[in-house]
C-alpha cells in the first residue's frame, strides 16, 4: 500500500498539471487515466484468476491448469475430469473455511446481496478502525505474524496507536524547527516508522465477514474507508497554521487517542458478541444443536456456531 501511496503521488502530480491541456481541467485528466489504468488491471485480474481450483485452464494460464493429474506408472487417471491436486485443494479450502463454498469469483453480487452485506452492522467497528488508524502517520511495517501468534488481533493492532502517541504529543508540545536537528530528525523518523496494522486488519475484516457475499463487500469497504482517511489526512496541516502547525498536531494527538479508544471499543464489542452467542448456544441440548445446524437460516457471522475475532 505505501509503493501505490508513492506511485499515486507522483501520477497525481503529474496528472494535475495537465490542466488546459486540450481544455481539460487537471482533476479531469487525473480520473480518466487513473480509471484507465484501474481498468486495464480489472480486465487483466478477470482473464487471469481462475473461478476455482478445478478451473484454472484457459488461454491466459495455460491449456494444461495450474495443477497437474495423478501419475500412477505411464497411466494418467482423469477423475470425472478433476486431477488429484484439485481435490485436495478443493477439500483443504473447504475445510479450514466451509463459508468459501457459498459463492464463486465468477457469481455477481446482486443489489440485494449487496444490501444485506453493507447492513452488517458487526463490521462497522472494523470500517472506521480503517477509517481513522492511518490518519495521524502515513508508514507501515509488518505486526500480523505477532498477531497470528498472540491470536489477540484488536490489541496487536492497536500497539502502532500507543507507539505513535508519545511522538505526536512531543511534536505538539515541542517546536522541532528550534531544536537539534539531528534530534528531530530522530523524532520523525520514529513516528513515521510506526508498526502499521493494515494487513492484520484486512485478514481480520474477512475472518469476520464468514461469507463470501459479505467478504467482498466488506473488502471494498473497509478500503474505502481507509483511502477517505487518507483524504482526511491529507487536509489536516493547513497553510493558516504554518509554521507550527499547532491545530494540525492537536488534531493528530486527539485522533491518536481516539483511535486507542476505538480498538478497545472494538474489542469490547467482539467479546460482548461472542458472549452473547454462547449464551444461547450452551442454553440448546444437542438436539436442538443439530437441529439448528441443519435448518438454520442464520448466514455467515450470524450464525450461533460462528465467534468473531478480535
Amino acid at each position: 500500500m505505501s509503493i501505490a501511496d508513492i506511485i499515486a503521488s507522483f501520477l497525481g502530480f503529474g496528472l494535475l498539471h495537465l490542466r488546459g491541456h486540450h481544455g481539460y481541467s487537471g482533476w479531469r485528466w487525473l480520473f480518466m487515466i487513473e480509471g484507465l489504468i484501474t481498468f486495464v488491471f480489472g480486465l487483466a485480474a478477470f482473464a487471469l484468476m481462475p473461478p476455482s481450483p478445478t478451473q484454472t485452464a484457459n488461454w491466459s494460464r495455460g491449456k494444461k491448469g495450474w495443477f497437474t493429474e495423478r501419475q500412477v506408472g505411464n497411466l494418467t487417471l482423469l477423475l470425472l475430469k478433476t486431477t488429484r491436486e484439485e481435490i485436495i485443494m478443493v477439500n483443504r479450502i473447504i475445510r479450514e473455511d466451509p463459508s468459501k463454498s457459498g459463492m464463486h469469483n465468477r457469481q455477481p453480487i446482486t443489489p440485494r446481496l449487496l444490501w444485506h452485506s453493507l447492513k452488517d452492522f458487526d463490521l462497522y467497528p472494523l470500517y472506521l478502525i480503517g477509517l481513522n488508524f492511518q490518519t495521524p502517520m502515513r508508514t507501515s511495517k509488518n505486526l500480523a505474524y505477532i498477531a497470528e501468534v498472540t491470536g489477540q488481533l484488536t490489541l496487536t493492532a492497536m500497539f502502532g496507536q500507543i507507539w505513535a502517541l508519545p511522538f505526536l504529543i512531543f511534536i505538539y508540545v515541542v517546536n522541532i524547527n528550534n531544536i537539534n536537528k539531528w534530534t528531530a530528525w530522530a523524532i520523525m523518523t520514529l513516528l513515521l516508522g510506526w508498526p502499521s496494522a493494515h494487513p492484520i486488519q484486512v485478514g481480520w475484516n474477512s475472518r469476520n465477514s464468514n461469507t463470501v457475499r459479505t467478504r467482498t463487500v466488506s473488502a471494498a469497504m473497509y478500503n474505502m474507508c481507509v483511502q477517505t482517511g487518507g483524504i482526511i489526512a491529507a487536509n489536516i496541516y493547513r497553510d493558516d497554521d504554518k509554521p507550527r502547525y499547532l491545530r494540525g498536531n492537536r488534531t493528530l494527538v486527539s485522533l491518536c487517542a481516539v483511535n486507542i479508544g476505538l480498538y478497545l471499543f472494538t474489542k469490547a464489542y467482539y467479546v460482548l458478541r461472542n458472549k452473547h452467542k454462547t449464551r444461547k448456544w450452551d442454553a440448546m441440548t444437542e438436539e436442538q444443536r443439530a437441529h439448528y445446524l441443519a435448518a438454520t437460516t442464520d448466514e455467515g457471522n450470524k450464525r450461533l456456531d460462528f465467534r468473531f475475532a478480535h
